[in-house]
This record gives structure tokens, C-alpha cells and sequence, in this order.
């Protein structure tokens, strides 16, 4: 019965996740990353939007990994802006 729980707990969709990415992703924006993380914001961006996407297609472990992912970016632009991590990817 655990193991039936913990399935369905992973088959659900990514609500926290999502919620969790979404702010990050609003933290930067406020934070000044669109000037000092442009890529990262920018990636960070792109991955919540390709999450939303898979959400909307019920591909619930796709977007669980995106919005994580997307998170992750959001909070490295954050730390950027804030001094506390080196600078932007290099340009190509």
C-alpha cells in the first residue's frame, strides 16, 4: 500500500514545482538578473515555459524536470546579481 502511495504521489502533477519555479523565475526579474544573468533569467524563462507546456500535455514527469531546471537557473541569475556567484555564461 506504501508503494501504491509513493507511485501516485510521483504520477501527480508538479504543482509545487511549478509553483516553486514561477517564483524563482519572479525573484530574478525583481533581483536586476535581466542585467547581470541575461542567459540564465533567459534559460530559466524558457525552461518554465517548456514545463507549462508538458503540464498542459500531461507529460508530468517532463515538466517536473523542467520546472526544477528552471528553478535552478533562476537562483543561479540571482545569485549573479547579487554578487555571490561569478558572472553570466560567457558570450559565444
Amino acid at each position: 500500500m506504501l508503494l501504491l502511495l509513493t507511485l501516485s504521489a510521483c504520477a501527480g502533477a508538479p504543482v509545487q514545482e511549478m509553483s516553486n519555479a514561477r517564483q524563482a523565475v519572479a525573484a530574478a526579474e525583481q533581483s536586476g538578473a535581466g542585467k547581470a544573468a541575461p542567459r540564465h533569467l533567459a534559460l530559466a524563462k524558457h525552461l518554465l515555459q517548456a514545463a507549462q507546456t508538458a503540464l498542459d500535455r500531461a507529460e508530468y514527469s517532463t515538466a517536473r524536470e523542467d520546472a526544477l531546471q528552471a528553478r535552478r537557473e533562476a537562483l543561479t541569475a540571482i545569485r549573479i546579481s547579487q554578487g555571490l556567484e561569478s558572472t553570466d555564461l560567457a558570450p559565444p
